[in-house]
């Protein structure tokens, strides 16, 4: 199988997680490839017009779009338990892991706006906007304990790129301060291995 990545990539690095926990790592080649607005990439436009990253190409030569769904193709092939198979506890998974994939879409516009519009062209106040959503969605998971001390499943990896990107992109935020239990199961974490090798380059 082939993943197209970038180690800055939230998303991909989900996919990482997920592919070393499942013990997949090493069936999966990875392929580094560059998306950014206003560029053009036309050989990526062809795997995918959305030009997001990650994409799986199986080994049937089938493409396998979102972080998600790439996670969940995984966890079926390596009859793995990152999501839950049925009942109450799959549907607050989903749930849970569409509000963080929204949440790093949001830290992922408000970087672009900073560093990719043109200056005297940035608005402020969307920017703002965007950073609240993720801010907040922070707090929702400062107060559900279910997520930071259940089993390690998809809302738990999901949640580990949230707050490693807000290191990565958004040091200064002072999301530790604020949310001491996402910083204490951030630290948590981080001892397994999965998560910690695969945590962004420095800035």
């Amino acid at each position: 199988m082939k993943l197209s990545f970038s180690a800055a990539s939230p998303f991909a690095r989900k996919v990482r997680i997920a592919a070393i926990e499942l013990g997949l790592i090493d069936k999966i080649e990875f392929t580094p490839a560059t998306v950014a607005p206003g560029q053009a990439n036309e050989d990526y436009s062809r795997i995918t017009p959305l030009k997001k990253l990650p994409v799986l190409i199986t080994n049937d030569g089938d493409v396998i779009l979102d972080s998600y769904v790439i996670v969940e193709y995984l966890n079926e092939m390596a009859g793995g338990s990152l999501i839950p198979d049925y009942g109450p506890r799959r549907w607050k998974a989903k749930t849970n892991h569409s509000l963080i994939n929204g949440m790093l879409d949001s830290m992922l516009l408000c970087r672009y706006e900073k560093m990719v519009r043109p200056q005297g062209l940035q608005w402020q106040a969307w920017s703002d906007d965007h950073w609240n959503r993720a801010w907040t969605g922070m707090a929702r998971f400062e107060n559900i304990p279910d997520v930071l001390n259940g089993p390690f499943d998809i809302s738990q990896i999901g949640l580990v790129c949230v707050l490693g990107y807000a290191d990565f992109r958004f040091a200064d935020c002072g999301w530790r301060k604020a949310y001491p239990k996402l910083d204490a199961f951030h630290q948590k974490m981080l001892e397994r291995p999965s998560v910690k090798i695969s945590v962004p380059p420095p800035a």
